[in-house]
């Protein structure tokens, strides 16, 4: 098989801790590629007025294949304060790269699955009828429809009086109309069918390769009666090719009572942008948390996989690093399963679950104590020292290479 290039996006904070712990694994279950650093984040924001600089963009759109650890994100008013003097007042506007990225390549299938590994101290327990414990498997892929919903960025503070006047054509509108213009902001919830056809589609296609038992459509439409319900209602009509697999329908509300209740009755979940982010952060949470939470953004050409977690700022100047290197290491290994490397993706994924069986090499997310400067002396594994366990699982010498200077 040809060599790869590997578009690498450190990113912000503990994107460029972690990143670098992932290649170490690739490296060594026998993946070779060339990886070729973009710029991506907060710098590039303040220094350019851009957080997703144009020549990524060129960078992805040439090698198709990307790894990405996290990036800064803070409000409007913060993300001005913050830009360089000279960009002030020239109509500057922050956006998130990662949702940029995703509009900008079609990256609308959102994929996150979320795995309990056996041992993992993180993981969700419940109480038996006779006073005891159990530890159910959860083994859930949630569907995220990455590029639509109120993701999609056509938002208004103080909107234009031709958008006002076309809102107040709605008679649900009418609570508002007199409210002044610069108390008024709004966002707009967009739901496509071809876009809501692919999600759905993709999530049964996945349900039946992989021998889920059922696939659920998290939404609202009780009340979201349109944009929800056009997501049902399309679900409903691809599962007709799916005939072996049930299809479930749950309210994002009651979703997140019965997900602590029993999470081992489901299998693939599909849902529109925003509850397709909260489902996925809630079923984390029962199977680790955001060090154990992997997710790819895939497109029709391009893919780009990353943790789910964010920048991480008051640990990114620690040293040792002590953050959990876990989820990026499982997105490097989703990385594999896309581009055809399956077996080496599953040499990663049964080497970390060795490790968390075994318990000895623990961060300090799973040891339950505080994050900080005192958690190594506490008993935590550094970021390094959990990449050294896995690699030895791996049977690769702890000294591989990280790529401190590409990175």
């Amino acid at each position: 098989m040809a060599k790869r290039t590997i578009v690498i996006m450190p990113g912000d904070g503990i994107g460029n801790q972690v990143l670098p712990q992932a290649i170490r694994v690739l490296d060594a279950v026998g993946f070779e590629a060339d990886y070729v650093h973009a710029d991506i984040g907060w710098e590039c924001w303040v220094e350019e007025g851009n957080a997703l600089p144009e020549t990524t963009i060129e960078l992805l759109r040439e090698h198709k294949v990307g790894l990405f650890g996290a990036i800064t994100s803070k409000p409007k008013k913060d993300a001005e304060a913050e830009l360089n003097p000279r960009l002030k007042g020239k109509g500057y506007q922050y956006f998130s790269p990662i949702v940029t990225m995703r509009q900008r390549f079609g990256l609308d299938t959102s994929l996150r699955p979320c795995l309990s590994f056996p041992g993992n101290p993180l993981n969700f327990i419940r109480k038996t009828p006779g006073g005891g414990f159990e530890e159910p498997k959860v083994d859930v892929v949630i569907f995220r429809q990455g590029t639509e919903g109120l993701y999609c960025g056509v938002e208004w503070s103080n909107p234009p009086r031709q958008v006002h006047d076309a809102l107040r054509t709605h008679p649900k509108f009418k609570p508002f109309e007199n409210v002044a213009g610069e108390d008024l902001a709004i966002s707009v919830r967009i739901i496509t069918r071809p876009a809501a056809r692919r999600i759905c589609e993709a999530a049964f296609r996945h349900a039946r390769q992989f021998g889920y038992k059922s696939v659920t459509i998290c939404e609202k439409p009780n009340v979201l009666r349109e944009t929800s319900g056009l997501m049902e209602e399309v679900a409903r009509k691809v599962q007709k090719q799916y005939s072996e697999i049930p299809l479930w329908s749950t309210n994002i509300d009651a979703q997140t009572m019965w997900l602590t209740k029993n999470p081992e009755d489901y299998g693939v979940i599909v849902a529109s942008n925003l509850f397709g982010d909260v489902i996925s952060d809630a079923f984390a949470g029962l199977v680790g948390g955001l060090g154990f939470a992997a997710s790819g953004n895939i497109g029709d050409e391009v893919a780009v996989f990353e943790p789910t977690h964010g920048s991480a700022p008051k640990y990114a100047e620690l040293d040792p690093p002590i953050v959990n290197p876990i989820a990026m290491i499982l997105s490097a290994a989703m990385m594999l399963d896309h581009i055809g490397e399956r077996e080496k993706a599953e040499t990663i994924r049964n080497a970390i679950a060795a490790v968390v069986a075994e318990g000895k090499v623990r961060t300090y997310d799973m040891l339950r104590i505080p994050g900080g400067a005192k958690s190594i002396a506490q008993g935590a594994a550094s970021t390094t020292e959990m990449t050294d366990a896995i690699l030895d699982r791996l049977g690769a010498p702890v000294e591989a290479t990280m790529l401190s200077a590409a990175l």
